[in-house]
């Protein structure tokens, strides 16, 4: 029977840390990439993608977090994990400290110069962070850098423990432990393994698989993949820079190859497009192993490390998510890999809040800013146009603002109205609804805006210049609307409704009438021959 852990189910106390215990967790899934992806499909080439971002904590870095753990925290004496880290590790660090080892103190030292969105993610995490000036990555041994820093504050007490991943072999020795076992137990017949080295991050997960596979089946071809020299992938680094590496990595791999950053950012797009979600070292490690078949192709020696049905099956890493590398994406690729946005002018205007009960029904709306008085005729408000002044008393601390041209304000409007004609309703009725062609033009949409804005904005010259200097006429408009309730009205109610969103982000307690004028004019007013009357929720002043 299959247990519980294989069917996604865990319980109990431990039941997080059983979550993401390699050993009672189903094995992180190893999935063929589409033919389409594979250049080499032709050639009995198979290409397997190592989902390490599957993982709970989704990144591979959890793998050595949970080795280096458990070979340095000393059950009931250690109190706090203090780690220099960049990112993931010390993340992963937090989760594992928490879930297999009761610890909530972790400290993590980086950078001042890591981004800002990486420092909310290990805040974000419960992660106590400090930051140390200099280099953005020191070398693991500079005593100027975290690494270091973070090795000083272990010696301060026995409840401290750093486990220095940069040259802890129970960093690299966790893919023996368990990455590689579980690979080989998937794919047996793999032939070779593919990683992208750097630091201690990236070259563990490299020395590991490849001392892994050189005592459990030598002939799998071990393929290792840095960036080009001056190029910047996240993670991976270029082959000059390995030296300071304290892990066994030259005896771990059989060929090297080196990428380019545009490389691996475009092929971790495609993968991810193609529902292979992964990073950036991802598309480096896939590109690498491109690389090197076309190599062996050209030299005819891509049959060496064909398996007996002549087929070559092969297995890169996929150790992180792209999301949070998204900007990198966009500078190393350019607008061209990317749709561009349409209406993208609208991420410039348009920009307040929006709420639908602020547009109301057209009685309700004449309820809440006037008392009705009913006259002798049950006409629409349009035909009692000569008599609304006796219909309709405006009740206190209320203002009405109508946006139609002059001409249509001058045949018709509201008792306490005051006209601002809008530039953009200059054609009356016709002018349309700025909400219209939502998919297909936004120009009515923006000019609106850019024009309520200017009307109201106190701050700053007209036309929205941002200069800071006082705007006399938007202040003499506030100072009659403060402190009131403001009724907006216009043709069809949506820039009237676009009045409110600008009016309320100003302190403005605005509502419309939905559907506007047109909606107004057909409405049928109450009379005092009460077998006229049709009920209705308002009240009514006699």
């Amino acid at each position: 029977m299959v247990s519980s852990e294989y069917l996604g189910v865990y319980t109990g106390s431990d039941s997080v840390r059983k979550y993401f215990d390699p050993e009672s967790s189903p094995p992180i899934p190893l999935v063929e990439i589409p033919d389409c992806l594979n250049p080499y499909r032709a050639d009995g080439v198979r290409i397997y993608a190592k989902m390490m971002t599957m993982h709970p904590a989704t990144n591979v870095k959890v793998i050595p977090a949970i080795n280096l753990l458990e070979k340095g925290v000393k059950p009931g004496v250690t109190k706090t994990i203090v780690e220099s880290s960049s990112g993931s590790t010390v993340i992963s660090m937090a989760m594992v400290a928490r879930a297999f080892h009761g610890i909530d103190d972790v400290h993590a030292y980086l950078s001042n110069k890591t981004s800002e969105t990486k420092l909310r993610l290990m805040q974000f995490f419960g992660l106590d962070v400090t930051l140390f000036g200099g280099p953005a990555q020191p070398t693991p041994v500079d005593l100027r850098g975290g690494t270091q820093a973070a090795a000083r504050k272990a010696t301060e007490a026995e409840s401290i423990c750093s486990p220095n991943q940069y040259v802890n072999d129970d960093n690299w020795k966790s893919h023996v432990r368990w990455t590689g076992p579980q690979i080989h137990r998937q794919l047996p017949e793999i032939n070779a393994i593919v990683a992208s080295m750097g630091t201690a991050g990236k070259s563990r997960t490299m020395t590991g698989l490849g001392t892994y596979f050189k005592e459990a089946k030598p002939s799998v071809y071990r393929i290792a993949v840095c960036t080009k020299a001056g190029e910047r992938v996240p993670g991976p680094r270029e082959y000059s820079l390995m030296e300071e590496v304290r892990f066994p990595y030259k005896t771990a791999h059989d060929a090297l190859e080196e990428v380019s950053a545009p490389d691996s950012f475009s092929l971790s797009l495609a993968l991810s497009r193609r529902g292979i979600l992964c990073g950036p070292s991802s598309g480096l490690a896939l590109q690498g192993l491109f690389q090197r078949i076309e190599a062996m192709k050209q030299e005819n020696t891509l049959s060496r490390i064909a398996g007996p049905g002549g087929e070559v099956h092969c297995v890169f890493m996929c150790c992180d998510l792209p999301y949070q590398y998204l900007n990198e994406y966009f500078a190393n690729l350019g607008p061209e890999k990317f749709k561009p946005l349409r209406n993208e002018k609208l991420r410039k205007v348009d920009l307040y809040r929006y709420d639908d009960s602020w547009e109301l029904q057209a009685l309700p709306a004449l309820s809440k800013y006037f008392n009705i008085h009913p006259l002798d005729s049950h006409d629409t408000v349009l035909a009692l146009a000569d008599q609304l002044d006796k219909a309709l008393t405006a009740k206190p601390s209320t203002q009405v603002l109508d946006f139609r041209r002059p001409v249509d304000y001058d045949a018709f409007h509201l008792p306490n109205s005051v006209n601002i004609p809008l530039n953009a309703l200059s054609a009356g009725a016709s002018a349309g609804s700025p909400f219209a062609n939502v998919a297909d033009e936004c120009d009515m949409l923006e000019e609106v805006w850019l024009e309520l804005e200017d009307l109201f904005a106190v701050e700053g010259a007209n036309n929205g210049s941002g200069s800071g200097k006082r705007n006399a006429s938007a202040q003499a408009l506030m100072s009659l609307l403060r402190g009131k309730r403001t009724l907006t009205l216009c043709y069809d109610g949506d820039s009237a409704r676009v009045a409110n969103s600008v009016l309320r982000a100003k302190g403005v307690e605005a509502e419309s009438i939905r559907g506007g004028f047109a909606a107004l004019s057909e409405l049928q007013m109450p009379c005092n021959n009460a077998s006229d009357v049709t009920v209705l929720p308002v009240s009514l002043e006699v």
